[in-house]
């Protein structure tokens, strides 16, 4: 199934706002932040789902995409939460039933919130053809939500955790309308904190240590490290990398702007690289 349109900028390998044991101390305990721990399911499009609640009312079932630069409802969700003026009318020329960019009070996925949250309001097609084959589906979660979040995910259990974390995420859809309006001007790669600058995959079939490297990004911490397509990364940081999740899992342990020690296999010989995490927007 096709990506999602409003989920064009994704960087496929990040690393989360986290903290690395070996390079900062850590909090004494009793300041330790308070870990959120949130179930969801997978659907066949191998989305992730979640239920959530806006404005109090609710809960909705709806995407939490990774890739999503911001959240969006659909214009039933929206006038049932009371996200749309009591007087609003839909403009004559509304694309996808799109109403336009509005405020969610409060926003809670189980015992994360959010307050004063920017959301898009439109029937998106793409959701909505989902929507039509697994059932109701209402918007997708996205950055603007969880961006303030250390956010790991455990597949097996389904479960993700969210620990609060001193970021604060900027406005997506600017930064996105800038850009598209700006088609001259050098693109940035959009990432919660952390740009790693590489993709990686692995068959179904494939049992073999470690994940491929299926594309390297130009000027990117992971071309200047060395990084080639081919190369098959072993360990992350002295983790191991034995599936793409893997990858995600060890890349969140990361903070941006720390070195990073990359094992992989090239031409039959393990090498090491040394990979400086680049500051996303």
């Amino acid at each position: 199934m096709k990506k999602l349109i409003l989920a064009a900028l994704v960087l496929v390998v990040v690393g989360l706002a986290s903290l690395r044991a070996d390079d900062v101390k850590r909090d004494p305990p009793a300041k330790a932040a308070k870990a959120f721990r949130v179930p969801f399911d997978t659907i066949m499009s191998q989305h992730m789902v979640v239920q959530v609640k806006l404005n109090g009312k609710g809960p909705y079932r709806m995407i939490f995409d990774t890739g999503a630069p911001f959240t969006l409802i659909n214009n039933k969700v929206a006038k049932e939460a009371g996200v749309l003026p009591k007087d609003f009318k839909k403009p004559f020329f509304a694309p996808f039933g799109q109403s336009g960019q509005f405020k969610i009070d409060t926003a809670e996925l189980g015992d994360v919130k959010a307050s004063d949250l920017q959301t898009q309001v439109m029937d998106h097609p793409t959701v909505s053809a989902i929507a039509s084959v697994v059932g109701p589906i209402e918007g997708i979660i996205g950055f603007n939500f969880f961006g303030k979040y250390r956010m790991t995910i455990d597949y097996q259990a389904k479960e993700m955790t969210f620990i609060p974390v001193e970021y604060e995420p900027k406005d997506m859809m600017k930064e996105l309308m800038r850009t598209l309006l700006n088609p001259t001007k050098k693109a940035k790669v959009l990432a919660p904190a952390g740009q790693w600058g590489f993709r990686a995959a692995k068959a179904k079939d494939d049992a073999d240590a470690g994940v491929n490297i299926e594309e390297v990004y130009v000027d990117t911490p992971a071309a200047k490290a060395g990084l080639k397509v081919g190369d098959r990364l072993l360990t992350l940081d002295g983790r191991w990398t034995d599936s793409v999740p893997d990858c995600f899992a060890a890349a969140a342990h990361v903070r941006p702007g720390a070195e990073s020690r990359l094992r992989i296999r090239r031409d039959g010989k393990e090498l090491d690289l040394t990979l400086k995490v680049q500051p996303g927007l």
